[in-house]
C-alpha cells in the first residue's frame, strides 16, 4: 500500500520500477520475469491464475483484492476495474494535484504493467466454438489497463507480449532497475496497436453474419514475415495475415519444399488457388487444374482425373506455362507429378490440397527451389475483397457467382447441347479469372474441358479477340468463346466467327446486342447471354 511519505511531483524521464502489476493469459516466461523483478526489489501485484502461478514458484505476490478491497467477482469479469488500480496507472507524476488525490485516497503508483489479453482469436478459430465461449474471451479489464498504462507512458511501462520481456530486462539492467522514456514510448505504441488489433478481431467476428458493407471498417492484420522485395527489387514488402486467420487460403498454406515465396509468387499463387476453388464449385464432380502467369490463367481444365486436368492445363499454353504457378483442387498423385516434372517444364510454385508421398518425393527431387504448397481441403469464408488506393481503399463483395446455364438466354443460332452448355459453364470461371478486357476460347478435348487460348488485359475487346485466337490456333474451329462483358460492336464477334468458333457466350446488355445476334444468326453460330458481367481489374 502507500508509504508514509506523501508523493511529490517530479518530471524525471527515467522512472525506477517499484510496483508492477502482472496479469497474463500467456504465462510463458512470466516466472523468470517476475523473479528478476523481485530481485530488484519490485512489489508484484497480480490476479487470479497469474497470482497462483507466481506464488507456486515461490515469488512474493500481493493479490489484487488486497489493493482494491474487493474480491474478484462475476467469474473474473470484475477484478481490476477500480480507482486503486487505474488511479495508480493514470496519475500524472509531474502534476501535484494528481499526486494530492493519490495521497488523499491511499493510491500508490504502479510503474509497470505486464498484461496479455484473453485468447479471443485462438478461441474463435476453433471449429465448434459457441458464441458464448467466444464472448467470455472478450477481455475488458486487460485492455483497460493496457490503455491506461500506455496513455501515461510518461511514467508507466506497458508490456503486452512475452517477446518484449528481453528488451525490458535489458533496460532494467542498464538503468539500475529503471525504464527510459524512449522505451516506454515505444512500448505504448505497441500497446495501442495490440488493443486496436484485438478490437478489430472482435468487431470482425461480431459482424460475421451482417448483411451489406459496414459504415466503419476495422481490419486486423498480423505480419507473417518480411519479403525480399515487392513486385520489383526497389519496393519493400511483407506478408500479413487477416484476423481471424482463414483456413484454406494461401496465407495459411503449409510449404513443403523450396525457397521462400516472393511477393509475385504469393499474388499469383493466391489467384491460382481462387480459380481452382471456383472450378470446384462449377464442376464439383471433376478434378480441376490451372496454370497462371501474372495472375492470368494461361491454361485451365476440368477432367476425370487429376493427372488429366494437369496435363490439359499445361497444354493450354506450354510456352507461357514455363515458370508459372500450377494449382489443383484435388490431391496430386504420382502420374500428375510425372507430368509436372516432364522434360521442357518448369514451375515456380505447385499448389494442391495434398500430395501423395511418392508424388511429393518426385517434385522435391526435380527442382531444388520449387515451392510446394499444401493448402488442405478447408474452404475460406471470405465475403468481401479489398483493393488499396492512395488515401483509402475499395471494398466489394467477391465475385463468387456459380455459373447457371439454365438462367442464360439463348439469343441466336442453333440451340446448344447440354454437353456444350456444361462446358461453357466450366469455362466461365476461367474467363472471370482473366484481366479485363477478357476473351476466352475453349472447349471439349479428349473428354475434358479446357482453355485453348485467352486474350486478357487489353484496352479494347478486339485486341483480346485477336490474342485469344492467336493462342488457340487451329483449336478455335468448333470452339466456345466467352467474353467477360458485352460486345459494344459486332467487330469482335466477327473476328471470332471468322476463326471458326461455334458458340459465343457473353453477358449482353449492349445497345448493339442485336447486331451481334443478327451476325450469329447469319453464320449459324450459337449465341448465349448470361446477364452477368465479370470485370476483373
Amino acid at each position: 500500500m502507500m508509504t508514509d511519505a506523501p508523493l511529490k511531483a517530479t518530471n524525471n524521464p527515467v522512472v525506477r520500477i517499484t510496483r508492477a502489476l502482472i496479469s497474463v493469459s500467456d504465462k510463458s516466461g512470466i516466472i523468470d520475469l517476475a523473479q528478476t523483478l523481485t530481485n530488484l526489489g519490485v512489489q508484484i501485484i497480480s490476479t487470479g491464475g497469474t497470482a497462483k502461478t507466481l506464488a507456486g514458484a515461490g515469488i512474493p505476490v500481493t493479490e489484487i483484492e488486497k489493493i482494491t478491497g474487493f474480491p474478484e467477482m462475476m467469474d473474473g469479469r470484475v477484478k481490476t476495474l477500480h480507482p486503486k488500480i487505474h488511479g495508480g496507472l493514470l496519475a500524472r507524476r509531474d502534476t501535484q494535484a494528481h499526486l494530492d488525490s493519490m495521497n488523499a485516497h491511499d493510491i500508490a503508483p504502479i510503474d509497470l504493467v505486464v498484461v496479455n489479453l484473453y485468447p479471443f482469436e485462438s478461441t474463435i478459430a476453433k471449429p465448434s466454438v459457441t458464441d458464448q465461449e467466444a464472448i467470455e474471451q472478450i477481455d475488458i479489464g486487460g485492455p483497460s489497463m493496457v490503455r491506461s498504462a500506455a496513455k501515461n507512458h510518461q511514467s508507466v511501462a506497458i508490456i503486452t507480449h512475452p517477446s518484449q520481456y528481453e528488451s525490458l530486462l535489458k533496460e532494467l539492467q542498464e538503468n539500475n532497475g529503471s525504464t527510459t522514456l524512449e522505451l516506454r514510448k515505444k512500448l505504448a505504441a505497441d500497446a495501442f496497436t495490440t488493443t486496436a488489433h484485438y478490437d478489430a478481431a472482435i468487431s470482425t467476428w461480431m459482424n460475421k453474419d451482417a448483411d451489406g458493407l459496414p459504415d466503419k471498417l476495422t481490419i486486423g492484420l498480423t505480419k507473417i514475415n518480411n519479403l525480399r522485395y515487392g513486385e520489383n527489387p526497389h519496393q519493400t514488402a511483407a506478408l500479413y495475415q487477416t484476423s481471424p486467420p482463414q483456413p484454406g487460403t494461401l496465407v495459411n498454406a503449409k510449404q513443403l519444399h523450396g525457397k521462400p515465396l516472393s511477393f509475385n509468387n504469393i499474388n499469383d499463387a493466391s489467384a491460382a488457388l481462387e480459380l481452382v476453388a471456383a472450378l470446384k464449385n462449377a464442376a464439383p464432380d471433376q478434378h480441376a487444374a490451372c496454370v497462371l502467369k501474372h495472375t492470368n490463367p494461361c491454361g485451365a481444365s476440368c477432367a476425370d482425373t487429376n493427372s488429366n486436368a494437369v496435363d490439359a492445363a499445361i497444354a493450354g499454353d506450354p510456352m507461357a506455362a514455363f515458370g508459372g504457378i500450377l494449382a489443383t483442387n484435388t490431391t496430386i498423385d504420382l502420374k500428375s507429378a510425372q507430368r509436372i516434372t516432364a522434360d521442357g517444364t518448369f514451375f515456380e510454385v505447385v499448389i494442391a490440397p495434398s500430395f501423395e508421398p511418392d508424388a511429393l518425393k518426385l517434385l522435391q527431387s526435380r527442382w531444388k527451389n520449387l515451392r510446394i504448397l499444401e493448402v488442405g481441403n478447408d474452404s475460406p469464408n471470405i465475403k468481401q475483397e479489398i483493393k488499396w488506393i492512395p488515401g483509402g481503399l475499395l471494398v466489394q463483395d467477391r465475385d463468387l457467382i456459380v455459373p447457371d446455364p439454365a438462367s442464360w438466354t439463348h439469343a441466336a443460332g442453333p440451340k446448344p447441347t447440354d454437353q456444350t452448355l456444361q462446358a461453357a459453364a466450366i469455362l466461365e470461371p476461367i474467363c472471370t479469372a482473366l484481366s479485363s478486357n477478357a476473351i476466352l476460347i475453349g472447349g471439349i478435348e479428349s473428354n475434358r474441358v479446357r482453355l485453348f487460348g485467352a486474350g486478357a488485359g487489353q484496352m479494347d475487346r478486339v485486341a483480346s479477340c485477336l490474342g485469344a485466337i492467336r493462342k488457340a490456333g487451329d483449336l478455335s474451329k468448333g470452339s466456345i468463346a466467352l467474353s467477360d462483358a458485352f460486345f459494344p460492336f459486332p467487330d469482335g464477334p466477327q473476328i471470332l466467327i471468322d476463326a471458326g468458333v461455334s458458340m459465343i457466350v457473353h453477358p449482353g446488355g449492349s445497345k448493339r446486342d442485336t447486331d451481334t445476334f443478327d451476325l450469329c444468326n447469319q453464320h449459324n453460330i450459337t449465341c448465349m447471354t448470361t446477364g452477368i458481367r465479370h470485370f476483373r481489374h
